[in-house]
């Protein structure tokens, strides 16, 4: 009669990089008279790669890593890293059920407008578009604007055995400008940035000009903003 077993060997090491276990797994199968049938399987795993600006301009240079970008397009549009690999990990929603519709809507009237949010949902095809370029063994760099997407990213890549993946700490929201060679209308760690919210920052840049400059005014040659004061009638 056929027996069925298995039993796990874990074993582990640090770096100062990422923390490596390499699991042994041992399968009993069918029992043969006088002999014992084992199937026997190996995997290396290896943890995510958290780095600083810094450390991540050496991991391209020295290391060979490529850049793959999965912020959405709007974001990758507007400033992304020279030579890196566009990958979304969320892509534009553009269902028409009633449910999406009726968010979408309600997204479009207040985050959409506000901060200038497309209306996302996951990319079904971002594990498969990374495999079509790269190998498991390839070295990845995985950047967004915030840092949390590219570490879900990381995640996810890691599970489906990618080996050597890096993220940057925070995003490109942290990096200094010329860090790293871009391209788009503005720097890397503003990408994130537009909708209202950068409006209303240029409107407060104006008004706080104005102000200062009045002030100046004002306190420098105090009569003539007596006269000018002067001109307009009082209310």
């Amino acid at each position: 009669m056929a027996g069925i077993g298995s039993s796990c060997l874990s074993l582990s090491c640090n770096s100062n990089f990422r923390t490596p276990w390499l699991e042994f797994k041992t399968h009993r199968g069918r029992t043969i008279p006088g002999k014992s049938v084992v199937w026997r399987n190996s995997r290396i795993r290896a943890e995510v790669n958290f780095v600083n600006a810094e450390e991540a301009k050496k991991l391209i240079a020295v290391e060979g890593y490529a850049i793959v970008d999965v912020r959405d397009k709007s974001q990758f549009e507007r400033a992304h890293i020279k030579s890196c690999y566009h990958v979304p990990l969320f892509i534009e929603n553009q269902d028409n059920d009633l449910g999406t519709v009726i968010k979408r809507t309600v997204h479009n009237n207040f985050s959409g407008l506000l901060f200038g949010l497309p209306f996302t949902k996951l990319n079904p095809n971002f594990l498969q578009s990374v495999r079509s370029q790269f190998s498991p063994e390839s070295k990845l760099l995985i950047v967004c604007q915030e840092g949390l997407r590219s570490a879900a990213a990381a995640k996810e890549l890691e599970e489906a055995g990618f080996q050597n993946i890096a993220c940057i700490t925070s995003g490109l929201q942290s990096v200094t400008p010329g860090t790293f060679d871009s391209v788009g209308s503005t720097e890397l760690q503003n990408a994130g940035k537009a909708g209202l919210v950068t409006i209303q920052g240029k409107i407060s840049a104006v008004l706080g000009t104005v102000l200062v400059c009045a002030f100046l005014f004002v306190t420098f040659f105090p009569e003539q903003a007596e006269k000018l004061l002067q001109i307009f009638p009082a209310s």
